[in-house]
């Protein structure tokens, strides 16, 4: 989450009319993440007694066209138990809105909170989750084609082309040597379903050990399944500037979707070419806002190198114990 769109209180409050969700008492900018603009709205609820609500303004990198998939995806996943942010319709039975020029939609606030640095307990409840959202999706029969696949890191990494270097000496030429290598061991066979594709602590609302909320699927899609649980592993496994690998994290957050979904031999024994695929994912992603996020956005940039360091363990460690024994 971000803000790059700044809007006006009064103009929330009229946008607020079109919805029973009473008028505007206050509205929070929220700076975490990078693809869209975020607002906590406080209101005086339908009936006097307050209630919460995220607003969201699509930005660039979100095509609105996609935009029938979430919601739909998110449906089909709450309908069978996923505890998941609905899009809220409007008296008109419209989803999806424009306010300050941007595609906006109003959307269920979940609550819980999102924890740092997650213990064991923690990591092995978010493979539960992701297990459980796994089998949820089943059935499911949208798809949406991941953008932020090989051919993608291609076209991302020849945007950033020299500017790698500028963010640390040899970077570009490190991220061309990794492409080769996924390009030749990316298996091509392991099974395929609708992913989160980006759950990160920050994704996953929590009380305690208990999960209460997955949010943010603007990177879900069609995709290795597995590769859903390798982007999870490196969000959750390491040190935030990624020096500091955390096994234990790790063989819980293995066993927990084991316990929820299960795992074939051919995924654990593609997990590590997954983890690099994860790690150069957001390498790229990362040095790409890093390059090109506007001076004046209310946004928190994330360490390109934190991904590098991820991207350089799942290359060179024993990786045979990722998931745990």
């Amino acid at each position: 989450m971000a803000v790059y769109t700044h809007v006006p209180a009064e103009e929330i409050d009229a946008f607020l009319t079109r919805y029973d969700a009473g008028r505007l008492v206050s509205a929070k900018g929220i700076a975490e993440g990078v693809e869209n603009s975020n607002y906590l709205l406080e209101t005086t609820g339908a009936d006097g007694s307050g209630h919460r609500y995220i607003l969201t303004l699509y930005e660039k990198r979100v095509d609105e066209a996609d935009l029938p998939f979430f919601m739909d995806l998110l449906d089909h996943l709450g309908a069978r138990g996923c505890l998941v942010p609905r899009f809220i319709a409007d008296r008109e039975g419209r989803r999806l809105q424009q306010l300050s020029g941007r595609p906006a939609c109003l959307i269920e606030f979940l609550t819980g909170i999102s924890v740092t640095e997650p213990t064991p307990g923690q990591a092995r409840a978010a493979g539960v989750a992701l297990g459980e959202l796994h089998k949820a999706a089943q059935g499911f029969a949208g798809e949406r084609r991941n953008a932020l696949d090989i051919a993608g890191w291609h076209a991302l990494a020849a945007k950033c082309g020299g500017d790698f270097d500028r963010i640390q000496p040899g970077l570009a030429a490190r991220v061309v040597e990794e492409l080769a290598f996924l390009d030749a061991h990316w298996p091509a066979d392991l099974p395929r379903s609708v992913i989160h594709a980006d759950l990160f602590p920050d994704n996953v609302l929590m009380l305690g050990e208990e999960v209460t909320g997955l949010i943010d699927f603007y990177f879900s899609c069609t995709d290795i399944r597995a590769y859903d649980l390798a982007v999870t592993h490196s969000a959750w496994c390491f040190s935030n500037d990624g020096a500091t690998w955390y096994g234990a994290r790790g063989a819980a957050i293995g066993a927990g979707y084991a316990q929820a979904h299960g795992l074939s031999e051919a995924e654990r024994a593609a997990f590590p070419t997954l983890c690099r695929g994860a790690a150069l994912r957001f390498l790229l992603t990362r040095a790409y806002d890093w390059i090109n996020t506007p001076a004046d956005a209310l946004v928190t940039r994330k360490d390109p190198l934190a991904y590098l360091r991820r991207l350089d363990f799942y290359a060179s460690a024993d990786t045979s114990a990722l998931l745990g024994a």
